[in-house]
């Protein structure tokens, strides 16, 4: 008990060594799953609506927009 007590004083984050190493494997894990699904909403996204366009530049954005001003344009 006594031990435990110094190895914690000794830390700056007041953790043992084994509960750093536990917390460092699920952080590790937390942020790999996020990353993932990050790159995988985003690949989802540019497959949907590019971010850079195409060859009739931004024609379909300004579609979009005139739809969206009519459509708010009725209840206002």
């Amino acid at each position: 008990m006594a031990n435990d007590a110094i190895d914690r004083s000794e830390t700056l984050s007041g953790l043992t060594q084994a509960e750093a190493q536990e917390f460092h494997k699920i952080f590790m894990s937390s942020f790999l799953i996020f990353t993932l699904i990050a790159v995988v909403a985003h690949v989802l996204v540019w497959m949907w609506r590019p971010w850079i366009p195409g060859p009739e530049g931004y024609a379909m954005v300004d579609e979009g927009m005139r739809l969206a001003g009519n459509f708010f344009s009725n209840f206002g």
